[in-house]
């Protein structure tokens, strides 16, 4: 007598008990809330900014004032979002990895930004380091510039987003738990072997997810580094800062053309995110189908840590 096997037919989740025109309600009145507050005002920015034609949109983008608005964002978000990498999975780990105490002061430092004003973080670095700070008479005499200077305005984007990717990973190591890691050290890996092979494997899609984030908002960043810039043309203006003068002087097609170019970054943005939420659920799904092992013990953390010698 031959045994059988049935496939598990696909669990069907309950319907909701809602009448349809309630649904259909609902839908379409978040649809129409995105079309008003964010298709139509993307696409008014598109149109104002080519309303005079590409000439004036590409003449707008190669002003010198622009072009060097343009490359001083770039460089901001090429230095600070490095910086908050280290920083990030270095506070990650100590936070998810260790007890140790004052553990929850720390992960409250880190959430500070998310709380205090992008102004009042302007601020706190002109206080620290302007011409009457703590540090002002010893920088000047040093001939050292930090407050309307580049220095400055790296230094306000790394405060206001360095929570980005140590708050996108802790959670996430939390979850994982520390056996693979203990795994690798009983087979003889260092700490940097096993972070290198076995952690960041795991925590790469969160990561990667983190880094967007941050330069999206470094990228981005006005209050914090308007008040740190001074408003120097051609010297200490980023794109947002940019816009907002070519704004106030009238210049509206300069000011959307280079808006638009924010824009399209932060679609950009979008985009990558989207494709690595997709990557990490499809990822997800791979492991979750894969058959059970018969060994009781974790088999896939001996060969990787294995591996790493």
């Amino acid at each position: 007598m031959s045994a059988t096997t049935t496939t598990p037919s696909r669990v069907r989740l309950p319907q909701t008990t809602e009448a349809p025109w309630v649904r259909y309600t609902l839908i379409g009145i978040a649809l129409v809330f995105m079309f008003l507050f964010l298709v139509l005002p993307l696409a008014a920015v598109f149109t104002e900014g080519l309303r005079k034609g590409w000439e004036a949109y590409a003449e707008a983008l190669k002003e010198p004032d622009a072009w060097s608005a343009i490359r001083l964002t770039f460089l901001t978000a090429a230095v600070a979002v490095p910086l908050n990498l280290v920083f990030g999975v270095a506070a990650a780990w100590c936070i998810a990895k260790y007890e140790f105490r004052g553990k929850s002061f720390l992960t409250t430092l880190i959430d500070l930004p998310f709380s205090v004003s992008p102004v009042v973080a302007g601020l706190i670095y002109v206080l620290v380091f302007g011409a009457q700070g703590w540090f002002g008479p010893w920088l000047a005499e040093h001939d050292i510039k930090i407050v309307f200077a580049v220095p400055g305005i790296i230094l306000a984007t790394i405060f206001v987003t360095f929570p980005f990717i140590a708050r996108e990973l802790i959670p996430l190591m939390q979850a994982q738990g520390n056996d693979e890691e203990q795994a690798a050290q009983v087979l003889g890996a260092s700490g940097w072997q096993t972070f290198w092979y076995v952690t960041l494997p795991n925590i790469k899609w969160g990561l990667i997810y983190g880094v967007i984030l941050c330069n999206a908002r470094a990228m981005g960043e006005f209050g914090a580094v308007s008040v740190v810039s001074g408003h120097i043309r051609g010297q200490t203006n980023t794109m947002p800062l940019h816009v907002e003068i070519l704004y106030n002087e009238y210049q509206s097609v300069a000011a959307f053309a280079v808006a638009s170019l924010l824009a399209l970054l932060a679609l950009v943005t979008l985009a990558l995110k989207s494709w690595v939420e997709w990557r990490h659920e499809r990822e997800l799904k791979a492991t979750a189908e894969l058959p059970p092992e018969p060994a009781p013990a974790p088999a896939s953390i001996v060969a990787r840590s294995a591996a790493v010698l």
